[in-house]
């Protein structure tokens, strides 16, 4: 007698499940990530700029607006980013969180929590 071999119906259900689950988090969640690593580069670029520590808070401000916008990074309020300079060096201090919906009622919150310490060039 020959025993059958392979995946049954409800294995193979219950893969299907699995990974379309796991591809509709990465669809929904790895926007946001990418947005927080495009927000992270354009504000430890400012490292780069020349006179950093010269600039009044307003001007460090104006040129994060500058690098997201030109990054194209939308639906981020610019309010959170925290500016002030203390012993020659400019603190940036950046706390906020995102919420996107995954499926009908159920929602994903992504929190992040970010500080630099720069006096540029």
């Amino acid at each position: 007698m020959k025993t059958q071999r392979g995946a049954s119906t409800l294995g193979i259900l219950i893969a299907v499940l699995f990974f379309g689950s796991l591809i509709t988090l990465v669809i929904k969640l790895g926007p946001i990530y990418l947005d927080d690593i495009t927000i992270q580069e354009a504000i430890e670029s400012l490292n780069d700029t020349d006179n950093l520590d010269n600039l009044s808070v307003r001007d460090v401000q104006t040129l994060i607006r500058k690098r997201l916008s030109v990054n194209n990074v939308d639906g981020f309020d610019e309010k959170l980013i925290k500016v002030h300079k203390e012993d020659g060096k400019v603190h940036i201090d950046l706390e906020y969180e995102v919420r996107t919906d995954l499926f009908q009622n159920v929602d994903a919150v992504v929190h992040f929590n970010h500080a630099y310490e720069m006096t540029g060039q």
